[in-house]
């Protein structure tokens, strides 16, 4: 078989490893795809990049997996992907559904995440080969309409998100000037420690690890308080695959709105799950169910935040940028073994690019048989105690980071820096997705927007005259930036009403 010819037994068996454990991370509330990612990120280091592939797609997979059983048992959403999960999830564990409902999500996730796959094979080939040809002045724009997409989904505020992106990018220009080799934004006493500027690895473990810990100690770690919940209570709350003979069109509309919106940089899973529970309550014979224990509004969310995956590795795959927080991180493995992402990464690497996707078939799979045949036992995990675990996290953060560069000691004080800013960001409002991607894409707008310049000897004009692709990306800019206002201003008409 030729997938075992590309992963091999050892990917494999990282690939099952990491659906566990992104599942684990994913079913305790408060810890998610994201956080453990970049918590076993360093182990990537030391081994082949298809292995390393391997446990980051099963991480992945697993972790956007999981979020399902808090958010059915819980009301909690275990990761921000599963928040409409909650809406129809919860009340059939109320109603005495709870492996109903959890076994109508799974099964809806791996027609998700397969749905996306197919996607993901046919349109990023199509889009590297696109981008190949594109200038320098087209690449700059590019990660302006990254950035500005980022700032139209910002949560909560507009100015918040911008300001978040900006200040990512300012951070990341934090080192030397590649034209002149000059330091420029440091300190003076970290002159030698940042003359290249921040580690990304000990930056996003800081960022999505440790300043989540500290904001969940600030709130409390005690366990889940222990409900001897009925998953199953009588003969009509046993689960049939029949409940899908209806749900074709359902799983479809949601599985391509979740691919869709995971292929807009930085817009996330929560928007994709919130866009086809929407869609789906629209377009429903009984609009009234949903919200009291209705699967077809599970089915929704589940295959739209699972299709999100495929969708997400889209734009990192075939343009370099990463399509939400998690694909950030996944910047970082690609860098730590020496590869760049973006227009010719399909085919300088063929292996890989087939690696990817052989993982993402055996790690949907993998989270099916594992949720699907021992739910029951699974369920069990939203009450390990966070004050078990994150000592044994920390732990894991500080030993990642000191090794990743062969010991260097400033790699843990970057750590805990950036952890520390994580949790002061929550507090004053920054958001971390937008202020990452920027620290990410920073230093590359800079790098096309000075060969641009070059190009052009000066000419500003350059930017609107380069051709038609660049009069098309800043016609999606605009567009984006147009939406964005609109969102914004009609958030604000909502509170005001609210508040009345």
């Amino acid at each position: 078989m030729e997938i075992l010819g590309v992963l091999g037994p050892t990917s494999i068996l990282l690939c099952f490893l990491g659906v566990f454990i992104g599942m684990i991370f994913g079913t305790i509330p408060g810890m998610t795809a994201t956080m453990a990612i970049a918590i076993f990120l360093p182990i990537t280091y030391s081994l082949e990049m298809i292995d390393s592939i391997g446990l980051l797609i099963g991480l992945y997979v697993g972790g956007i997996s999981g979020g399902l059983v808090p958010a059915t048992l819980l009301n909690i959403p275990g990761t921000p992907s599963s928040l409409c999960t909650t809406f129809d999830g919860y009340p059939m564990t109320q109603n005495g559904e709870g492996e109903k409902a959890l076994k109508v999500g799974i099964t809806a996730s791996i027609i998700g995440g397969f749905f996306s796959l197919l996607i993901l094979y046919f349109c990023a080939p199509f889009l590297a080969s696109v981008a190949i040809d594109f200038s320098a002045v087209d690449k700059f724009l590019i990660i302006i309409f990254a950035l500005t997409i980022i700032a139209s989904i910002s949560q909560g505020s507009l100015l918040g998100g911008m300001f978040s992106g900006l200040l990512g990018i300012f951070i990341s220009l934090m080192g030397i000037f590649p034209d002149n080799n000059e330091l420029r934004l440091v300190p003076g006493f970290w002159e030698e420690e940042l003359y290249y500027g921040f580690t990304l690895l000990p930056v996003l473990i800081g960022l999505f690890a440790i300043g989540q810990m500290l904001k969940e100690a600030e709130e409390g770690m005690k366990p889940a308080a222990h409900q001897d919940i009925d998953l199953k209570k009588g003969k009509k709350s046993g689960f049939s695959f029949g409940i899908f003979r209806k749900q074709g069109v359902n799983l479809v509309r949601s599985s391509v709105l979740g691919t869709f919106v995971g292929m807009l940089p930085g817009v996330g899973g929560s928007a994709a799950s919130i866009t086809a529970y929407s869609q789906a309550k629209n377009f429903s014979k009984q609009p009234e169910k949903f919200g009291k224990g209705e699967p077809e509004g599970l089915i929704s969310s589940e295959s739209a935040n699972n299709g999100l995956i495929g969708g997400a590795l889209i734009p990192l795959l075939s343009l370099g940028i990463p399509g939400d927080s998690t694909t950030a991180i996944l910047i970082g493995a690609f860098l730590l073994q020496g590869i760049e992402v973006g227009p010719l990464f399909i085919t300088s690497n063929p292996d890989l690019w087939n690696g990817i996707i052989y993982a993402l078939i055996v790690a949907n799979i993998v989270m099916f048989i594992l949720m699907f045949f021992s739910i029951k036992y699974f369920a069990k995990i939203v009450y390990i105690p966070k004050y078990i675990i994150f000592p044994i996290i920390v732990v894991m953060c500080v030993v990642g980071s000191y090794a990743i560069n062969n010991g260097v000691m400033f790699d843990v004080w970057t750590l805990l820096l950036f952890g520390l800013a994580g949790y002061i960001f929550m507090k004053i409002g920054i958001q971390i997705p937008p202020f990452l991607i920027g620290f990410i894409l920073g230093a590359q707008c800079e790098k096309y927007f000075i060969d641009s310049l070059k190009g052009s000897n000066g000419e500003l004009t350059v930017f609107f005259t380069d051709g038609p692709m660049a009069v098309f990306l800043w016609v999606l800019i605009l567009l984006a930036l147009g939406y964005s206002l609109f969102g914004n201003k009609k958030n604000k008409k909502n509170i005001n009403q609210e508040a009345a």
